[in-house]
């Protein structure tokens, strides 16, 4: 009190206090104010979103389904193991309008199974699924619909992947109160089969069914049909690495680092990605081991795993009497004692341009001497190269070399300097590829960096560069070599891969080392084999 009395004798500071009140009121009204009027709004709005006008749908969806064979639950001479599931659909109208339409998706996923046949052929793991209706489900792409052993479905022992069910399935309603309501029944069976089958003990695969109001946009080890060689290898891909592969969608673990075209690239040090082509012996020789670059579209890009000599792409065109000699390469990785070198482009003999174009390397050593080669051997080998629009266009040193994998793949084949492509079986790997071959830790760095040219955050030397990576991409070979990118800073340089893994660019009349890559038809098949270099996969 006597605080405020002696407010009350001092003129100034009372007006002070008044002042300093009326304020405080203001700004607590004004507050009030504003936070109730808030709430009224949003409550307002939550009026309107649930307001009659607004139909419901909803799914729901049973457990997964699960099938894990054991002497217990597959006893001989036993019943069949049975594990069914289902998935609903719902749909409301709003009391307005009383009427509703939608489409939705159903879907069967399949990851993680690790059942074989056990007599090597017979299906062992049938899908059945019946639709709202009670009908049976007869037609789902990628799967084979029969009668096995007395049971109508889709046989799944060895599939993985993602498998539409339903393809924009439509629901009605013409209530506000009752709802329509569609059931999807699954029913996953495990035969007990009269033959042996302890094989498959301790197997077990997991499913998912799902349900969508929109298309899912699946990726194509999701989508295709399997038995080619191309959706063989994409679906042994379930996550990034493994199997060695990476799925470049733009949107997965390494996002904007990857090249964004849906291709499977194999990365890392050694992964199992060898093919046997070019001989049909019971030991695939040594000089027609190749490897998989990755699966691009349905089509799956090798690329030989040694250089070729003289002996398949011939001592004309742009042959140079030059060699390599194995001994001199520590790091070199192939099996040959002498590795014969050609000119990108070496034209008449007296000018070097870097036009793919006109360089005899790609019309007479590769597209003419190389296809000679296979076609001694057998026709046939020829037969399933497809022709390929290769892009040879290029681009700047700062776009390819001074740069990351993500960027040099936009500038090489997304945007080219020049829009120039050349249609033939026969090329060389893109400098993209390279990168891509490294494991994913290297995708942030640079083909090559230097005191003038360092990364973005200024560094540079071989711990910043590609040179840091040849222990753990599978592409690096250890001997200079060409790749079938020019440099367009200039009208004669090509780009290669150096012996130190670093890539640079040189004059066309410049000699390197050649490894053949090309793109296999998409009809192509496995035969079998584990992708190891002593196992090779059979085409």
């Amino acid at each position: 009190m006597k605080f405020i009395d002696k407010i009350k004798r001092n003129k100034l500071l009372y007006f002070l206090g008044v002042l300093i009140v009326g304020i405080f009121i203001v700004l607590i009204v004004r507050f009030t104010y504003a936070y109730l009027a808030a709430n009224v709004n949003e409550a307002r709005g939550d009026v309107t979103l649930n307001s009659d006008e607004t139909d419901k749908l909803d799914f729901a969806v049973g457990d997964p389904l699960s099938i894990d064979a054991t002497p217990t639950t597959l006893p001989e001479n036993g019943e069949n193991l049975v594990d069914t599931t289902t998935a609903t659909a719902t749909l409301l109208a709003n009391s307005t309008n009383t009427t509703a339409e939608y489409s939705y998706w159903v879907y069967f996923t399949i990851s993680n199974n690790t059942f074989i046949y056990s007599d090597g052929l017979t299906p062992e793991v049938i899908l059945t699924v019946t639709d709202p209706e009670g009908n049976p489900v007869t037609n789902i792409e990628g799967l084979t619909y029969g009668t096995f052993s007395g049971v109508a479905g889709f046989d799944v022992t060895t599939q993985n992947g993602t498998f539409t069910v339903a393809n924009g399935y439509t629901i009605t309603s013409s209530s506000s109160t009752d709802a329509t309501e569609q059931t999807w029944n699954f029913t996953l069976t495990y035969l007990n089969q009269s033959y042996d089958q302890s094989i498959n003990f301790g197997n077990s695969m997991t499913t998912e069914v799902s349900m969508s109001k929109e298309e899912v946009v699946l990726a194509y080890h999701e989508t295709c049909t399997p038995g080619t060689m191309a959706c063989d290898i994409a679906r042994l891909y379930t996550e990034d690495g493994e199997n060695g592969l990476y799925l470049h969608d733009g949107n997965g673990t390494y996002g904007s680092q990857e090249a964004g075209d849906n291709s499977y690239r194999y990365a890392g040090a050694n992964p199992n990605n060898y093919v046997c082509f070019g001989s049909d012996a019971a030991s695939c020789p040594s000089d027609n081991l190749y490897r998989i670059i990755g699966v691009f579209g349905n089509q799956v890009k090798l690329i030989k795993a040694d250089f070729a000599n003289s002996d398949l792409l011939g001592t004309d065109g742009n042959y140079s009497s030059n060699t390599y000699s194995a001994s001199y390469y520590a790091n070199y990785k192939g099996s040959k004692e002498t590795i014969n070198r050609y000119d990108w482009n070496y034209s008449n003999g007296s000018s070097s341009t870097n036009d793919w174009i006109a360089s005899r390397l790609n019309t007479v050593n590769l597209n003419t001497n190389y296809i000679n080669y296979l076609n001694t051997i057998d026709s046939k080998w020829t037969e399933v190269i497809a022709t390929t629009e290769w892009k040879v266009g290029g681009n700047t040193l700062d776009n390819i070399e001074y740069t990351t994998p993500a960027n040099a793949y936009q500038n090489e084949i997304v945007n080219p300097a020049e829009s120039t492509t050349y249609s033939a079986k026969i090329g060389l790997m893109y400098v993209s590829d390279y990168y891509y071959g490294a494991e994913p830790t290297y995708w942030t760095y640079h083909g090559y960096t230097n005191s003038s040219k360092p990364n973005e955050e200024g560094q540079y030397g071989e711990e910043y560069d590609y040179r840091a990576a040849i222990n753990d991409n599978w592409m690096y070979s250890g001997i200079v070599e060409w790749t079938i990118s020019r440099n367009s800073d200039s009208t004669d340089v090509a780009f290669y891969v150096n012996d130190s893994g670093y890539v640079l660019s040189f004059n066309g009349v410049g000699n390197r080392g050649v490894r053949p890559s090309f793109y296999l038809e998409s009809s192509v098949e496995f035969s079998k084999g584990s992708g190891s270099s002593a196992d090779p996969y059979r085409i």
